[in-house]
């Protein structure tokens, strides 16, 4: 069985031997090792690919006992098993279309039961690709309610973490509670100072040079989550604001693409208010 197991805790010597050993004592070969050390927050961090003789359970009590002493946050499944995300959405279609294109072609190990959206527009374009398509609107006096419909799908279908691809809702802080370190926001960043309404074209008005997008992950702090992955493009005094929208599309959806493969494999460690991430 190929495995990967995630593990954080202190800092604390030996940890890396008694890993090692661990895997030896369930017939383990590592077949890939990352390790680090944040010394800011004295966490160790470490991804290990390992092959075993041993069934799932059985690898995963060889490591628990190995490596009990160091309390570790450990996590350990199989590298065939996909992650499965529940995917929200409003009407821009380009995010979106950029993950279920991705699926199609084997390049997103992820699995999407579902999309949800506050608005139809997307319908179509998702169910034409066999994926279930749930309309949910909401307003100020339903949101609430809506959230709970939403959890309640994350529990049913067993959803691992949530993907906004461009869904323009803010999410209240109990739902955020119910998913930390498992929802996966894009934004237009470098762009910080022009909030609200078409951040383009505030930023063509002020002239600026460099334009980008940002995945983090969500927390009750809006657009101050742990940065995930990010991207630039440089503009200059000729660029439209159309043609800065066109561009900024283009990194948004690579950088969220990005940053979905990296949580699906494993890679990414929340440490304090960033992340640690194995290429």
């Amino acid at each position: 069985m190929d495995l990967i197991a995630s593990l954080q805790c202190a800092d604390q010597p030996g940890i890396v031997h008694a890993m090692t050993s661990a895997v030896l004592s369930c017939g383990g070969n590592i077949i890939e090792n990352q390790q680090f050390t944040d010394t800011t927050t004295n966490t160790f961090v470490m991804r290990t690919r390992f092959e075993t003789s041993q069934d799932l359970n059985a690898a995963k009590k060889s490591l628990s006992d190995g490596l009990g002493k160091f309390s570790p946050a450990l996590h350990i499944r199989p590298t065939d098993e996909k992650p499965r995300a529940l995917i929200l959405v409003t009407k821009e279609s380009h995010c979106l279309r950029d993950l279920m294109y991705l699926l199609e072609l084997g390049e997103l190990p992820i699995e999407i039961p579902l999309v949800i959206s506050n608005r139809e527009d997307l319908q179509s374009l998702v169910e034409s690709h066999g994926i279930p398509f749930l309309y949910l609107p909401v307003t100020a006096a339903t949101k609430a309610e809506q959230e709970k419909v939403m959890l309640a799908k994350i529990a049913e279908l067993k959803i691992d973490f949530v993907v906004l691809a461009r869904y323009m809702q803010i999410l209240s802080k109990e739902f955020c509670a119910a998913m930390p370190g498992k929802i996966i926001n894009i934004h237009h960043s470098f762009l910080p100072g022009f909030k609200g309404a078409k951040p383009y074209h505030q930023a063509h008005d002020r002239g600026v040079k460099i334009i980008g997008a940002t995945a983090h992950f969500v927390t009750s702090d809006l657009d101050e989550g742990p940065i995930i992955e990010q991207d630039v493009a440089h503009v200059n005094h000729a660029a439209t604001p159309e043609e800065m929208i066109a561009r900024g599309r283009d990194i948004e959806r690579r950088v969220l693409a990005r940053a979905v493969k990296l949580f699906a494999e494993d890679r990414i460690f929340i440490v304090g208010q960033r992340t640690v991430i194995f290429s």
